[in-house]
């Protein structure tokens, strides 16, 4: 949950309010956008 939060500055109580399967697809989307923002 920290990444999503980190990434796209969601409150807890936005996050909370999913379930495992979409958190665990906001993960992915998150991680993705990290390593765009962070490329070479």
């Amino acid at each position: 949950m920290a990444e999503i939060a980190a990434i796209f500055h969601w409150p807890l109580s936005e996050l909370a309010a999913m379930d495992l399967d979409e958190l665990s697809a906001w993960h992915t989307q998150a991680l993705n956008c990290f390593k765009r923002m962070n490329r070479e």
